[in-house]
């Protein structure tokens, strides 16, 4: 079963990256390309080492792409850069800078960077996070240095949130609360890029999703069209007919049962399901990704 590559076209758009590579010694990022448009969530998924991380990179110019183009609002990401960060919320799972400094003292360095900075939303989501205002941030755990970087993020009145691993080390209970706080962000300007490895989390408030693997995109489409689109299969040993296992991604096999991902939910349901004994339920999306992880190890 060949993998789908394949993005749909959005709309009017926040992000735009059209055929980006970067080579390094072992590892390409071939021909990525997806949109963001305004007043979405994207959830940006793959596993560790698919490319999710490097291209979050590459759209924040921190290190520099071999071939392509980005665009933010509309604008070349390196020669507007500094417009486009001063409107960028970016939060990140390596957070260092600011390691021998208080949580006042940052702002005293931050603030004068942005125009739009917010003096009071910064005063609240500190207190709101219970954030430690006297002890230095390299002394936080890693759930406390997340919620340092989502409060310096929110504070500036950004339109684009751009988010790697940012659940990462958080507490379930704060974790939802994170959430929460996307979904109200989000307006019908504003948008979020939220890379995780979590994706229960993108389950919950994803509107679309981009999957990539072994550096190049798998598929980007709305959460709705990629629960449509894949199925999970399951079923006796005996009911697995040769025509069926040839339309099966990452397939499963037991003692006695089956297991397996179609990308074609509908075609399968109306032949082989019911009286064929074959079920086909509707997978999560880590399910979708673990499967397609398996099938496109099959073809290394």
């Amino acid at each position: 079963m060949n993998i789908e590559n394949s993005t749909e076209v959005f709309g009017e758009n926040l992000l735009e990256v059209r055929n980006l590579g970067k080579e390094y010694a072992g590892f390409a990022l071939q021909d990525v390309s997806f949109n963001l448009k305004k007043g979405y969530i994207m959830g940006f998924i793959g596993p560790n080492g698919a490319g999710k991380t490097t291209t979050i990179k590459l759209i924040m110019n921190l290190i520099k792409k071999d071939s392509g183009e980005i665009k933010v609002f509309e604008q070349d990401h390196v020669r507007a850069e500094k417009q486009i960060k001063e409107r960028i919320g970016f939060v990140y799972d390596e957070q260092e800078f600011f390691d021998e400094l208080k949580v006042p003292e940052v702002e005293k360095i931050v603030a004068p960077l942005y125009r739009n900075w917010d003096r009071q939303a910064y005063a609240r989501y500190v207190k709101e996070f219970e954030l430690p205002q006297t002890k230095p941030i390299k002394e936080f755990s890693k759930g406390m240095k997340m919620k340092f970087s989502l409060a310096l993020a929110l504070a500036h009145q950004a339109d684009l949130l751009i988010m790697d691993e940012p659940t990462s080390g958080l507490d379930p209970v704060f974790r939802q609360e994170f959430l929460d706080l996307m979904l109200s962000f989000v307006d019908e300007e504003k948008g979020v890029l939220f890379s995780s490895h979590i994706t229960s989390d993108l389950d919950k408030i994803a509107d679309y999703v981009t999957f990539i693997n072994q550096g190049r995109i798998v598929f980007s489409y709305s959460r709705e069209t990629v629960l449509e689109k894949y199925g999970l299969v399951k079923g006796e040993k005996k009911n697995l007919p040769d025509e069926l296992r040839q339309q099966l991604i990452g397939l499963r096999e037991g003692n006695f049962g089956f297991e397996a991902l179609t990308d074609d939910a509908q075609a399968v349901r109306k032949k082989f399901g019911g009286e064929m004994g074959v079920s086909i339920e509707r997978p999560s999306l880590e399910q979708i990704m673990l499967f397609l992880v398996k099938e496109a190890k099959k073809d290394v």
